[in-house]
């Protein structure tokens, strides 16, 4: 990675820290400076304001560490219920990266963006359409597998999933973890009603 590259891939990591634990709205270009010690030229540089940066915050760091946590774990060799199941599993209680205290940074960028910026609208429905479309792929494979009822409709079942992990995201900043294993007892309750 050239010197340019690193700086402006260092400000999307560090700009992501901060706003995950901060919010993207309270989080400033000073605080995103502070953070990774670039100049404010070099800030501007690369991005010509801070929604360009926060764009690019969605499209290079948060959709790629999406992809990996959530729809790579998807498309393994086990049955698509087992699969959903350890996949949400793995980023509620085994992800260091995510921290109960702040939820979900793609839930909280939606909850701040999504209804004032139309690009912000744009690339975060990118982020919930793969794994929407993604948990559709992993049932219906499932289905065709007999591992899940016939009557299924897979489109209802992953946005039930998707929003059920959302709104436990969201529960975990006020209870912690503790609500997640209750969470996680109830999905595999419904997963095993699919089957």
């Amino acid at each position: 990675m050239k010197k340019g590259e690193y700086t402006r891939h260092t400000i999307l990591e560090k700009a992501f820290e901060i706003s995950y634990k901060k919010g993207y709205q309270s989080t400033s270009v000073d605080d995103i400076i502070a953070l990774t010690s670039v100049s404010k030229g070099s800030f501007f540089y690369h991005f010509k304001n801070k929604d360009e940066m926060g764009l690019a915050m969605i499209n290079e760091i948060m959709y790629p560490g999406m992809y990996k946590a959530l729809v790579i774990p998807l498309n393994e060799n086990k049955p698509a219920t087992q699969s959903i199941y350890d996949m949400i599993k793995s980023i509620l209680i085994e992800d260091p990266a995510f921290d109960p205290r702040y939820g979900c940074p793609a839930v909280n960028i939606i909850e701040e963006m999504a209804p004032l910026n139309a690009s912000f609208n744009k690339a975060l429905s990118r982020l919930i359409d793969e794994m929407q479309n993604t948990l559709e792929e992993v049932l219906t494979r499932g289905k065709k597998a007999g591992q899940i009822c016939k009557e299924l409709n897979v489109k209802e079942s992953s946005v039930f999933i998707i929003t059920s992990y959302m709104g436990i995201r969201n529960l975990g900043k006020l209870y912690g973890v503790d609500c997640y294993q209750v969470y996680l007892k109830e999905l595999k309750r419904y997963l095993s009603s699919i089957e």
